[in-house]
C-alpha cells in the first residue's frame, strides 16, 4: 500500500502565476499539483494536495491528518509568520513535516524572516521555487 502525503498550501497561493510572477514564478498552483502527484507516484506515494486562504481550515486539515497520512508538506505562506495555531496543530503530528517556501524568506522583508512552522518541521526548503515541492517529496519518500 502506498504511503500517503498531505500537501497543504496557505493563503494567496491559489493566485500563483498571476501574483507577482517576478517573485513567485510563473508556475500556477495547478502546475505544482500536477508535478507533486506525478513525482509522488514515481516515489510510491499517494499525494493529497490542498489549498486554503483560511487559517482555521488549514488547522482542521492538520488535525484530521493524524493517523491518516504518513507525512506532511506545508507551504503556510503568510501564516508562516503569524500562526501559532498552525504551529500548535503541527506539533500534534508524529510524522515527518517538510516546510516549503517558493522564495527565500530570509532575504525578504524582516517580518518574513521568522516562521512559526520551522520549529516543528523536520526540514525546511526555501528559495528554490516550485522545485522545492519535488525536493520535499523526495525527502519524504526517503524518510518513509
Amino acid at each position: 500500500m502506498a504511503k500517503s502525503v498531505l500537501v497543504l498550501n496557505g493563503p494567496n497561493l491559489n493566485l500563483l502565476g498571476l501574483r507577482e510572477p517576478e517573485t513567485y514564478g510563473a508556475d500556477t498552483l495547478g502546475d505544482i499539483k500536477k508535478v507533486c502527484v506525478a513525482e509522488g507516484k514515481k516515489a510510491g506515494l499517494s499525494v493529497d494536495f490542498r489549498q486554503s486562504n483560511h487559517e482555521g481550515e488549514l488547522v482542521t486539515w492538520i488535525q484530521d491528518a493524524r493517523g491518516k497520512f504518513d507525512g506532511v508538506i506545508i507551504n503556510p505562506a503568510a501564516y508562516s509568520h503569524t500562526s501559532v495555531a498552525i504551529h500548535d496543530a503541527l506539533r500534534l503530528l508524529d510524522v515527518p513535516i517538510i516546510e516549503v517556501h517558493l522564495t527565500n524568506i530570509h532575504t525578504r522583508e524582516p517580518f518574513r524572516h521568522h516562521s512559526y512552522v520551522s520549529s516543528v518541521a523536520t526540514g525546511v526548503i526555501c528559495g528554490l521555487g516550485a522545485a522545492g515541492y519535488k525536493m520535499a517529496l523526495s525527502a519524504l519518500a526517503e524518510r518513509l
